[in-house]
This record gives structure tokens, C-alpha cells and sequence, in this order.
């Protein structure tokens, strides 16, 4: 059974799968660091999780529906609420002869960044979950 403490639990939630997989991304770059031809991969997930936290905290949201002239047409993709984030391949670094685009100093930067993040969503959501147990053990002193 799942349960929503606030409304940035699901948020929180995400972001922690989403680093979980970012991790694993980048140890695969270090990995192929010497692999011919292997093109550095990343995820791109904070542009889907700041959509997903405007439609989450923003009430109004006005959006402009795709017209339908019949029942049958099937319904455009929402790309915007989609949950899915986006695997690239990582431009912008020179590649070597060999055609490897892996540069192990941005990958290490991007490793220990991902690390910091993980962990303060990790206390962010701790945070939340001594104050829920807070109101549960003042409402039982009640």
C-alpha cells in the first residue's frame, strides 16, 4: 500500500530512481573508458522533474488540447507529463582516435555531483518522515 505523506513525496521519489539510474549511466561510461567507439551516454531527467513539479504545485495549469474530429483518432502523446526521462549521448567532448568520447574527469565530476544529490533527496525525504512520525506520536499523547 502505497501513501503520500506531502505532495513532493511522489517528486522526491522520482528523483531518487532517476539518480539511481543516472549512477549506473555514468559507472557504464568510466567502465567502456577505453572501449573503440563507445559515445558517453547520460539521462536527462531534470527538465521532466521540474514539469512534473510545475504540474504537481501549480493548480491552473492551462493547456491546449489536441483536437479530435472523431471518437476513433487516436490521442496525441503528451510529451510534457510524460514520466519517462530521456537517455543521450554526451556532445560536446572531443573524441580520441579511437572514437571513445569518454572523459573520465567529467565523469567523475558527474559521479560525485549525482552522489551529493542522491544523498540530499535521501534526507530531504528522511526530513519528511520524522515529521509525519512527529504528528503521529503527538496525536497518540492526545
Amino acid at each position: 500500500m502505497s501513501f503520500e505523506i506531502s505532495k513532493s513525496f511522489k517528486y522526491l521519489e522520482s528523483s531518487l530512481q532517476y539518480r539511481a539510474i543516472r549512477q549506473d549511466l555514468i559507472a557504464g561510461n568510466i567502465s567502456n573508458a577505453d572501449t573503440p567507439f563507445y559515445k558517453a551516454r547520460d539521462i536527462d531527467f531534470e527538465d521532466m522533474l521540474s514539469k512534473k513539479a510545475a504540474r504537481e504545485f501549480k493548480k491552473d495549469d492551462k493547456k491546449l488540447e489536441l483536437a479530435r474530429t472523431t471518437e476513433n483518432m487516436m490521442p496525441g502523446i503528451d510529451e510534457e507529463n510524460s514520466d519517462k526521462p530521456t537517455i543521450f549521448f554526451r556532445d560536446g567532448h572531443l573524441a580520441r582516435n579511437d572514437g571513445n568520447t569518454v572523459d573520465l574527469d567529467v565523469e567523475s565530476t558527474e559521479l560525485s555531483k549525482n552522489s551529493m544529490m542522491y544523498n540530499a533527496s535521501i534526507e530531504a525525504l528522511k526530513k519528511q518522515a520524522s515529521i509525519f512520525k512527529a504528528v503521529i506520536a503527538s496525536s497518540k499523547n492526545i
